[in-house]
């Protein structure tokens, strides 16, 4: 079976990690969107809610699963039998980080792999950044987040 991991902060998720994780889901067996608890970092969502959206939010692609972990991905990878890491793209500027997170993630464990996925075009321009200050301000976030992120963030962070 083959296992890919997709990690990151996902605070909150959007229409373009949903993108990423529908066309991994095509390539692996199992898909595993894991949310990185990062201390030194700040978030809009806890790691309980983003975990609750993303699970309403990937309720219909059967073999996408999500998790939370602490610490190297790497290690977390080899916990789940994961020799994959998928990381997303949106424009070139995306790729100069992430080479060198893959390069860096390969030294500290060969076995691992990174897949790089792009999003449709239409998702080119959403981060979780612009949609917390599309929502801070005021603004419409229905096209960029999926109905359960919506619904959430609409009731419950403005």
């Amino acid at each position: 079976m083959k296992i890919a991991i997709y990690p990151g902060s996902f605070d909150p998720i959007t229409y373009g990690h949903l993108d990423i994780l529908e066309n991994a889901s095509k390539i692996f067996d199992k898909v595993i969107i894991a949310v990185a608890y990062n201390s030194a970092k700040r978030s809009f969502l806890t790691i309980e809610e983003r975990l609750k959206l993303i699970n309403e939010s990937i309720k219909d692609i059967p073999n996408v699963s999500a998790d939370s972990f602490e610490g190297l991905t790497v290690e977390y990878a080899k916990r789940q039998g994961a020799k994959v890491l998928i990381r997303g793209l949106r424009a070139v500027s995306d790729f100069e980080f992430e080479m060198q997170l893959s390069q860096t993630n390969s030294a500290l464990y060969d076995e691992i792999k990174t897949v790089f996925l792009t999003t449709k075009p239409e998702y080119n321009f959403i981060s979780s950044s612009t949609i917390k200050e599309i929502l801070q301000n005021g603004g419409d976030i229905s096209k960029f987040v999926p109905k359960p992120v919506y619904d959430y963030l609409t009731q419950n962070k403005q």
